[in-house]
């Protein structure tokens, strides 16, 4: 058993993933090995992938005790990001809920070095007042614990969705999370350090969620970001940026056939370690 939890190095600055880590459908050898411990899933699933986003605190927040158990049972370098939770970001007022806001800050910051980027996901039929936006993203914390915190944004609201958008994300260094979902609005404008993607087209019929060509030409697109190019072929709300530094890649295959998600994040690092 010891020889399936051994990870490999992977491309640095690239963390791929998967929504959660606790699906009844990847036991049994689809991804977790016959005979795994539910509680040794997270150990087993760090291993093998490099990141995981946290969907759970969208609907209620752990004690400061289970991020901790989280972060270590996780090996160094891996990263979780985090869905905010859902009382915040569904506030009739958002530039009113610093309060709250702390409250979430101070329980999952003791994933410590293992926090990554947090998602304050907007869903559909949630109108969004731009003046109140740019008053609640002033409340999200640039540091946790001493360390820089990042933020992307995911944003359903069609009104909202522009080119003012990203100017104000731009100013705070917020990136703006891209789908490659047919249902929601999307855009790969930069507007960070950082580029965060959440890939949501995964398909039963292909063992590894995407076809092989879809893969490469992510992979491709993973190397690009990371180079600190813009991804021009992508649609965007703005004019493509040029070249700049070299920026950190979080992509995450979320839903649609679900149970093919990991092998779907295991191809593409393995593409992306490759070359």
């Amino acid at each position: 058993m010891n020889d399936l939890f051994a990870s490999t190095a992977h491309a640095p600055g690239v963390h791929i993933g998967i929504g959660g880590w606790t699906y009844v459908p990847w036991r049994g050898g689809t991804f977790y090995p016959v005979g795994l411990v539910q509680r040794r899933e997270l150990e087993f699933a760090s291993q093998q992938l490099t990141s995981i986003e946290i969907n759970g605190t969208y609907y209620g927040a752990q004690k400061p005790h289970i991020y901790t158990a989280w972060r270590d049972a996780t090996p160094e370098g891996f990263v979780f990001s985090a869905k905010a939770p859902k009382r915040i970001v569904t506030a009739r007022k958002l530039a009113g809920t610093g309060g709250q806001i702390d409250d979430f800050i101070d329980g999952i910051g003791h994933l410590g070095d293992r926090l990554g980027p947090l998602v304050w996901q907007f869903e559909t039929g949630r109108t969004l007042d731009r003046d109140d936006l740019a008053e609640f993203l002033q409340l999200l914390p640039q540091q946790v614990n001493g360390r820089r915190q990042r933020h992307a944004l995911e944003v359903r609201d069609p009104n909202c969705f522009d080119a003012e958008l990203i100017a104000l994300i731009r100013q705070h260094g917020i990136a703006l999370v891209y789908t490659d979902s047919t249902d929601h609005p999307n855009a790969a404008d930069l507007s960070a350090d950082f580029v965060y993607a959440r890939l949501m087209g995964s398909r039963d019929e292909h063992a590894s969620g995407y076809p092989a060509t879809e893969l490469r030409q992510w992979a491709k697109h993973v190397h690009s970001w990371r180079a600190g190019k813009d991804v021009a072929e992508l649609p965007h709300l703005t004019a493509p940026l040029a070249p700049a530094k070299p920026r950190e890649v979080f992509l995450y295959f979320i839903s649609a056939a679900k149970h093919r998600n990991p092998a779907a994040a295991r191809a593409l690092q393995a593409l992306v370690d490759k070359n």
